[in-house]
């Protein structure tokens, strides 16, 4: 399972429609075939400040997911509320939960 952790930080003015936007993609998001988990968190001690954490059953679903019209919705509608570009990390779950084990 490809787990990727997208970091974003957002303008503050923006905290409440990037929230709505997120959350949208998010409910479409899980009913993706190819998505197992994904989760949006927002940090505590600096409200403007994200992690999209999503969990891929194989390592072509996020071009698939990237192809989705509630993905260019979501990546058009939030673009002008970033502080900053967005980042992100991938990694391999190695859990023993994990099938590949």
């Amino acid at each position: 399972m490809l787990v990727v952790h997208v970091y974003v930080h957002v303008k503050p003015e923006s905290v409440e429609a990037f929230k709505a936007a997120t959350v949208e993609n998010a409910v479409n998001s899980r009913q993706e075939p190819g998505i197992a988990r994904f989760d949006v968190v927002q940090q505590v001690d600096d409200p403007t400040r994200f992690i999209l954490v999503e969990a891929y059953r194989d390592d072509e679903a996020p071009a698939r997911h990237k192809e989705t019209p509630h993905y260019q919705t979501w990546r058009d509608t939030v673009a002008p509320m970033m502080a900053e570009p967005r980042t992100n990390t991938k990694s391999r779950n190695i859990s023993p939960e994990d099938s590949s084990w």
